[in-house]
C-alpha cells in the first residue's frame, strides 16, 4: 500500500520528460540540426531588415517582408498538403532544404558584390516563404514516422522549444554578424544550416509499409480538404477566430522592424536583440503565464485578455517617437552626449520591451 515502487515511478517520470523523443538517435539528430537551422534563419532574417533599412527610407518596403513571408503559406498551403500526402515527404525536404539553401547563397553571393537591393530582399522573402510552406506539412509528418507513438507529445513540446531558442539566439547571431563583417556572413550562415538539415533528413529512413490503395487525386484532395471546412461548423469557427486574430496581431511583428529601424534608428546589433525581446517575452509567457492562465480561465476569456493585451502593446508602440525624445535606446547615444539624462532609458524603455515581447 501506499507508494507504487521506486522503478515504476521513475519509469512514469521518464515518460512525462520533454526530452524523451531524444532518446531516439534520428529524431536526435534532426532536432538539433533544425535548431540549428531555425537559428540561422532568424540570424538570415535580422540581416535582411538591417539591409532594407540601410537601403530604403520606405517604411512600407519593410513592412511587406512580413506580408511576403506569409503570402506563400495563404497561396500554397492546400497544395503542399496534397503534395505531401502524394509524394515522398523525404524527398520534398530534400527539395525544399536544397532551394532554400541556394536562395540564402545567392543573397551571400550578392551582398559580396555588393549587388542587394531592397526588392532582391523582397523577393529572396517570398521566395523563402514558398520553401517554408512546402516543407511545413512534410516535416511535421516526418517528425510523426521518426517517434514511437508514445514519444509524440515529447517531440511535439521539443518542436516548440526549438523555435522559441531559434527565435532568441538567432537575432543576437545575425546583429553580431552584421555588425562584425556584414550582412553576407548571416547569408551564408543560413546556407550551411539548411545544408546541415539536409544531412540530417538524409540519415533517416523510412518504415516499411503495408501496400496502400493508389493515392487520391492531387486535386481531388484539396477539394476534400475544402469541403470538409465547409460542412464542419466547429472547424469553420475555430478557422474565423484565428484569422481575426492573425490579422491585427500580424501589425505587430511587420512594424516592429519600422519602429526600431526609422524611428528608433538601431543598429543590427540593437535590432538583434530587439527581436530576442519579442522572443524571449514569448517564451516566458508560454511557459510562466499560459499554464497558469489556462488552469483559471476560459478559452473564451482567455482570447479576450488575449486582445487587450494587444490593444495595449499597439497602444505602447504609438508612443515611441513621443518617448524618444526623453531617453536615449543605445548606450552609444548617451557616449555622444546626445541623450541629456541617459539614466532614463532603462525605466522608459524596458517596459516597452517586455510588453511588446509578451504580445
Amino acid at each position: 500500500m501506499g507508494h507504487p515502487p521506486d522503478g515504476l515511478a521513475l519509469s512514469d517520470k521518464r515518460k512525462s520528460s520533454i526530452w524523451l523523443a531524444l532518446q531516439n538517435p534520428v529524431f536526435k539528430v534532426y532536432w538539433l540540426a533544425a535548431l540549428v537551422s531555425g537559428t540561422c534563419v532568424a540570424a538570415h532574417n535580422t540581416a535582411a531588415f538591417s539591409v532594407l533599412g540601410e537601403e530604403s527610407e520606405s517604411t512600407l518596403l519593410i513592412s511587406l517582408m512580413s506580408t511576403l513571408s506569409s503570402l506563400p503559406f495563404a497561396l500554397f498551403t492546400l497544395p503542399a498538403g496534397a503534395l505531401a500526402d502524394m509524394a515522398e515527404r523525404k524527398k520534398i525536404l530534400f527539395g525544399t532544404c536544397l532551394w532554400q539553401a541556394s536562395v540564402a547563397l545567392c543573397l551571400a553571393i550578392l551582398a559580396l558584390m555588393d549587388l542587394l537591393s531592397p526588392h532582391v530582399i523582397l523577393v529572396s522573402v517570398f521566395l523563402f516563404g514558398i520553401g517554408f510552406a512546402f516543407a511545413s506539412p512534410a516535416s511535421a509528418s516526418v517528425e510523426v514516422e521518426m517517434v514511437p507513438p508514445e514519444h509524440l507529445a515529447s517531440a511535439n513540446t521539443l518542436g516548440g522549444l526549438q523555435m522559441n531558442i531559434a527565435g532568441i539566439i538567432g537575432p543576437l547571431i545575425g546583429g553580431f554578424l552584421v555588425s562584425l563583417s556584414g550582412p553576407w556572413s548571416a547569408f551564408a550562415a543560413n546556407t550551411g544550416g539548411f545544408l546541415l538539415l539536409f544531412l540530417a533528413v538524409s540519415r533517416w529512413k523510412k518504415p516499411a509499409r503495408e501496400a496502400k490503395a493508389a493515392p487520391e487525386d492531387f486535386f481531388a484532395t484539396i477539394e476534400t480538404a475544402i469541403r470538409y471546412v465547409l460542412y464542419t461548423p466547429g472547424i469553420r469557427v475555430v478557422l474565423a477566430r484565428i484569422a481575426l486574430f492573425s490579422f491585427f496581431i500580424s501589425i505587430i511583428p511587420a512594424l516592429m522592424p519600422v519602429v526600431g529601424l526609422k524611428e528608433l534608428h538601431l543598429d543590427p546589433s540593437d535590432l538583434g536583440f530587439l527581436f530576442t525581446a519579442m522572443a524571449t517575452g514569448s517564451v516566458i509567457a508560454a511557459v510562466c503565464i499560459m499554464p497558469l492562465a489556462r488552469a483559471r480561465l476560459s478559452p473564451n476569456r482567455l482570447t479576450f485578455y488575449a486582445n487587450i493585451l494587444l490593444i495595449l502593446t499597439l497602444f505602447l508602440m504609438a508612443f515611441v517617437s513621443w518617448t524618444k525624445h526623453f531617453c536615449c535606446w543605445r548606450p552609444s547615444e548617451a557616449r555622444a552626449g546626445r541623450c541629456p539624462q541617459p539614466s532614463y532609458g532603462s525605466p522608459l524603455n524596458g517596459p516597452c520591451r517586455v510588453g511588446l515581447g509578451d504580445a
